[in-house]
């Protein structure tokens, strides 16, 4: 095999990436090379070109997210592929998508924070399921009375929705203003419309120990479909600028 012909480079990669199951970074493929074989910097991303094309017109793609390249299978065939898992994955409810949206545009922001966007509390076991996915980790303790916790999303959460980074979320821009939701004797047990949830479920795809499949979970789909539910959100997320994150709690301690 001529591992300096970008096209021959490609099918290796191929079969690396189709092996693993799990994202690869550069630096980790270029280690599967010993040194006198390893191709030219320059040669590897040339096969990364090729091999992406060969994807064209195909069920799967290849796509780079936060930890690296990885093939998967493509979005669209997600509804018929989730169907060779007999069970079923755990259901999100729509005040855990809600969190997960509000930490993903307001990091790093407190339980407390979040209570006070969404309208009600926030129950301990919305936060444990996004720790346990190791969707979301803690990166502080904001400097006011009773230190909460600062969340803040993963690089995990970044490659379950084939993010590269958080520069790749959708822009809130496009997205209508969400408006307050009707009161509910239990706003955590609101129901989830069945294509959200659908796409929650093929994304997820674990069972057990069993792998999770490969097919595309978009973050700007999830958006569009949790903004259709009953809009309980009502923010324009102003603070996402690095120069406003002074929270309105602190805002009050110091007047």
């Amino acid at each position: 095999m001529n591992l300096n012909e970008p096209r021959e480079l490609a099918s290796l990669i191929e079969a690396f990436l189709l092996a693993s199951g799990k994202p690869q970074s550069l630096e980790r493929l270029y280690e599967l090379f010993e040194e006198a074989e390893r191709p030219a910097p320059a040669v590897f991303k040339k096969a990364l070109d090729v091999l992406g094309k060969s994807c064209n017109g195909r069920a799967f793609e290849l796509k780079e997210v936060a930890t690296g390249y990885r093939l998967q299978i493509r979005e669209d065939y997600a509804p018929w592929v989730g169907r060779l898992w007999e069970e079923r994955p755990q259901r999100y409810s729509r005040a855990l998508l809600e969190t997960m949206a509000l930490i993903a545009y307001r990091q790093p922001i407190t339980r407390g924070e979040i209570e006070d966007v969404r309208g009600v509390a926030v129950n301990s076991n919305i936060i444990k399921t996004l720790m346990e996915r190791e969707w979301i980790r803690i990166v502080g303790y904001r400097e006011v009375p009773g230190r909460p916790a600062m969340f803040a999303t993963t690089k995990a959460f970044l490659d379950h929705f084939n993010l590269k980074s958080l520069d790749e979320l959708p822009a809130l821009a496009e997205l209508r203003e969400l408006e307050p939701e009707p009161a509910l004797d239990d706003p955590d047990e609101a129901p989830v419309p069945a294509h959200l949830q659908a796409l929650a479920d093929a994304s997820l795809g674990e069972v057990g120990d069993e792998p999770a499949p490969k097919d595309e979970t978009s973050f700007r789909s999830l958006l569009v479909e949790l903004d259709a539910m009953e809009e309980g959100l009502k923010t324009d997320f102003d603070d996402l600028r690095e120069e406003d994150q002074v929270p309105e709690a602190e805002d009050k301690l110091q007047s």
